[in-house]
């Protein structure tokens, strides 16, 4: 099997490593406007063979991934056009579908298309931040035309599936109207907390000096590529603009709450949110389990981590992750603990709470 990559960036590089890594024989053609990074894929053994355009180089793949920018997409598809063998599957990774089905349609490729969005990615960008990890777990919507074959679509599913994200497959409407909720109103939201803050600061950066934890977590977003996100805003305009007004609404009637000083209206907007958040995290159901974890104060000073790892180690408790926190707004210093299984973790939260240890 071929296939081929148009744009070899975080996105395109991460999902062209998972797929070598599920299946090495797999072949790879791959063309980006940056050589250096394209070399370097083919170095490392991920690119096969490195094209030098949008051309005939990619006339055998058996599954096409548009992994360009979404403005490149109408140039990229008129090339690809004449050249696709017919049996090929044409998809791209775009977090918005509509502008893409609506091309794919005008130039006659609804055969070949199943629309893709993989629901993973980083702050950071490029093929050298290229992880297929970033892919585990994620949920990949798909969003194939009606006229797209079913045994293609199963197809895909299964490889998406091997890669190890999570297959979703929903019409492109309901996918840019969900995400234009869940993903691109928290972008807007998060660079608008980080502009108020950059207005508001005082003259010696008072604010960004201190800014940490809460603010930290909620803004993280907002260092994602401005290109990327001008190219959303730009493409899902009116579902993006209808959560805005929402939120605006929601922000009005707190505001409000607030300043009449409703005691109630406000502990039940705090519950409300807590109560529903919360069921993300602890939901045992469904593809993404529920991970085992909490928080533990170390002291800061040499050793300490070693120590903490030697407690658990003798005895026997397995780590699946571990993460240096850097909040130390309430504490001196902490670490973040991930167990394998609930079982794990609440012996390891006994054992640590004997040794002196406090843990959230």
């Amino acid at each position: 099997m071929i296939c081929g990559f148009i744009g070899l960036g975080l996105i395109g590089g991460s999902i062209a490593k998972a797929i070598k890594n599920y299946d090495s024989t797999i072949l790879v053609t791959a063309y980006d406007p940056n050589t250096e990074m394209l070399q370097l894929a083919h170095k490392e053994g991920i690119v096969n063979k490195t094209a030098s355009g949008i051309n005939e180089d990619f006339s055998d793949c058996d599954i096409l991934f548009l992994c360009a920018p979404v403005s490149s997409n109408d140039s990229n598809l008129r090339g690809l056009k004449d050249i696709l063998k017919p049996d090929c599957i044409l998809t791209d990774v775009g977090s918005v579908k509509g502008t893409i089905h609506s091309a794919i349609k005008e130039l006659g490729l609804n055969e070949y298309f199943i629309g893709g969005h993989p629901m993973a990615g980083s702050e950071r960008v490029g093929y050298a931040n290229s992880n297929p990890l970033i892919l585990q777990n994620a949920y990949y919507i798909l969003t194939p035309t009606n006229e797209v074959a079913e045994e293609k679509i199963t197809f895909f599913s299964g490889l998406i599936s091997g890669i190890g994200a999570i297959p979703l497959i929903m019409p492109y409407e309901k996918h840019d109207y969900i995400t234009a909720g869940i993903s691109h109103l928290p972008h807007v939201i998060a660079s608008a907390l980080v502009n108020l803050v950059r207005k508001k600061d005082s003259d010696d950066q008072s604010m960004k000096r201190i800014a940490a934890g809460g603010f930290k977590d909620i803004t993280r977003i907002a260092s994602s590529s401005p290109v990327m996100w001008e190219h959303i805003c730009m493409t899902n305009t009116d579902n993006i603009l209808g959560f805005l007004d929402d939120f605006m609404e929601v922000l009005k009637e707190i505001r409000t709450d607030i300043s009449d000083k409703k005691r109630e209206e406000i502990h039940e907007f705090f519950q409300q949110a807590r109560t529903y958040r919360d069921s993300f995290i602890n939901a045992d159901s469904g593809p993404i389990k529920r991970v085992f974890d909490f928080t533990v104060d170390i002291e800061d000073k040499s050793g300490a981590l070693a120590s903490l790892v030697t407690l658990l180690a003798a005895h026997e408790i397995s780590i699946k992750n571990i993460a240096i926190m850097h909040n130390r707004e309430l504490r001196e210093g902490s670490v973040r603990l991930e167990f394998p299984d609930e079982s794990s973790l609440t012996n390891a939260k006994e054992i640590l709470l004997r040794n002196g240890y406090i843990t959230h």
